[in-house]
């Protein structure tokens, strides 16, 4: 599948839809760099995208980067609850403890966002 969607985009044909099918592709095969330049030029495509914005999200944390993990997702859920995403509004707004950011506790039901865990302190 992956090879007729890569003949599709040397022809000239460059859309949200094709490069989610390129993302989704390379991030499936764990070729987390691939996955995230196709699902980020998905999103500059279409800033709604949603489900880009959350698989952009779990390419960057494959590759280690927690920050623009992060980001990925508070803009997608942004995304989701901007256009009425009636699943975002069902969902607790967390984020799966597989994907999350090292270093992030889960936030409470309903915040929306992954909290940040909190600094020991020095006694």
């Amino acid at each position: 599948m992956l090879e007729s969607l890569e003949k599709m985009l040397a022809k000239g044909v460059d859309n949200s839809l094709l490069r989610f099918g390129l993302g989704k592709g390379y991030l499936d095969l764990k070729d987390n760099a691939k996955a995230a330049e196709h699902l980020q030029r998905c999103v500059e495509f279409d800033p709604k995208y949603s489900a880009a914005w959350k698989l952009l999200g779990k390419a960057h944390q494959a590759q280690g980067d927690s920050a623009s993990a992060r980001q990925a997702w508070e803009k997608g859920i942004e995304a989701a609850l901007a256009h009425g995403d009636k699943q975002a509004e069902k969902r607790d707004g967390s984020v799966p403890e597989k994907t999350r950011p090292p270093g992030l506790k889960q936030s409470p039901v309903g915040a929306g966002l992954p909290a940040m865990a909190a600094p020991r302190s020095i006694s």
